[in-house]
């Protein structure tokens, strides 16, 4: 197995990773040992896409290889210690299922025509001149429809928005003790937010998210407040920081490929060409050989879920943007962006009816959209989403139709 050092906070490496993805890769590997983190990495489409749904790995950590938390860090694990992200069967499968009850397709089907209504209000906002495409528009889409869907006042968006940034920025590998402190501060307070809505909406449920996991119910079980305040962080802070980053990076790809109409296959090409988290790990349950490698109970490994996306075996032209591979007859197999097996996003539904209708909506009433700054992605791998997307339109907005 070859063995490559890559800094995951170099600049040049931050801006575009697919080099080194395309140099472990060299020779049809499936593995490498990616030295800065002391684990290996699978980096082609088929080592990913199998190692997703292989029940010998899972994301709860062996007991006897559980890592020893920190006193000042114990509030933000003990919400990731009821958080179906981090579970394995049975009680990932129970949580889950719950879940499930209450977010369910047809729920998330509803929200088209408010999210298309949302997309026209911001719309008719943006400025004729330059703009921060994420600010104005990317950013705002998620965060607004989460806290509807959760039933909690809009108002409270910025605070929302600023906890989850908080939070998720314990798993970049920029973190620092500030930054852990920070996201404590921010799980704290988050917490109490959702206690608090927790007790009103028991006393007067409405029709909507936390209400139906409250109500959720399956087999005499029920969420306890634990499950339901790590679920709502859950769904708040993976679907808002991951649909931001593909909205940022899909928008500019479309623009860069000069799209004109923006369809369902364009929006999977542009997951899979630069999708919004590249490296999730996962711990070995027991011994086994993948691809010649030899893995003990305890090993931990690195899923690049970047580099399974622009895999030439599986996607010919892997650096070119072509929404027909994923069209009927296309050929292409299915992109790894969010994840597979049991713990494929469960957030995917809603987070594809974003980008398509957020996407789409922007395409049609601001054509011509052009690029008017060079793009920059933020320091924040294992996440890979611009900091600014900063466009410019021909004209004013076409009015709605």
């Amino acid at each position: 197995m070859r063995h490559f050092r890559q800094s995951p906070t170099d600049r040049d490496f931050v801006q575009n990773p697919y080099p080194f993805y395309n140099r472990a890769r060299e020779g049809g590997a499936d593995l490498f040992l990616w030295e800065d983190y002391g684990i290996v990495c699978a980096v082609s489409h088929r080592a990913v896409s199998a190692l997703l749904r292989d029940r010998r790995l899972g994301r709860e950590a062996p007991p006897e290889h559980a890592p020893e938390i920190p006193a000042h860090l114990r509030p933000f694990y003990d919400i990731e210690a009821h958080s179906m992200l981090e579970l394995e069967p049975p009680r990932h499968t129970r949580l889950r299922g719950l879940v499930l009850r209450a977010f369910t397709s047809r729920r998330i089907a509803a929200l088209e025509g408010e999210i298309a209504a949302l997309c026209d209000e911001l719309i008719d906002r943006l400025p004729e001149g330059p703009f921060d495409l994420l600010d104005a528009y990317g950013r705002v889409i998620p965060v607004v429809v989460i806290a509807r869907l959760l039933g909690v006042p809009e108002e409270r968006a910025p605070d929302l928005l600023a906890w989850s940034n908080a939070m998720v920025a314990m798993y970049q590998a920029r973190r620092t003790r500030a930054v852990e402190e920070a996201a404590v501060a921010a799980t704290l307070a988050f917490r109490s937010f959702v206690e608090d809505t927790i007790r009103e909406r028991r006393g007067r449920p409405g029709d909507d998210l936390l209400s139906a996991l409250i109500a959720a119910e399956e087999e005499g079980q029920r969420l306890s407040t634990d499950e339901m305040v790590a679920t709502v962080i859950l769904l708040l802070n993976a679907g808002h920081e991951a649909t931001v980053h593909s909205f940022g990076n899909g928008a500019k790809a479309l623009i860069e490929a000069g799209v004109t109409a923006v369809t369902e296959e364009a929006v999977e090409e542009a997951l899979r060409l630069d999708p919004p988290l590249h490296l999730f790990t996962r711990w070995v349950y027991e011994p086994c050989e993948l691809w010649g490698h030899r893995f003990a109970r305890g090993d931990r490994v690195g899923l690049l879920l970047g580099a399974a996306g622009r895999d030439p075996a599986a996607y010919p032209d892997p650096g070119r943007f072509d929404p027909g591979r994923f069209a009927p007859g296309g050929g292409a197999p299915a992109h790894p962006a969010f994840g597979a097996g049991i713990h494929f996003c469960v957030g995917a539904p809603l987070a594809r009816l974003e980008l398509l209708v957020g996407l789409r909506r922007l395409w049609q009433r601001r054509p011509g959209l052009r690029i008017a700054e060079r793009p920059v992605y933020a320091d924040l791998f294992h996440f890979h989403g611009l900091e600014r997307l900063v466009v410019a339109a021909s004209g004013p907005p076409e009015l709605p139709g």
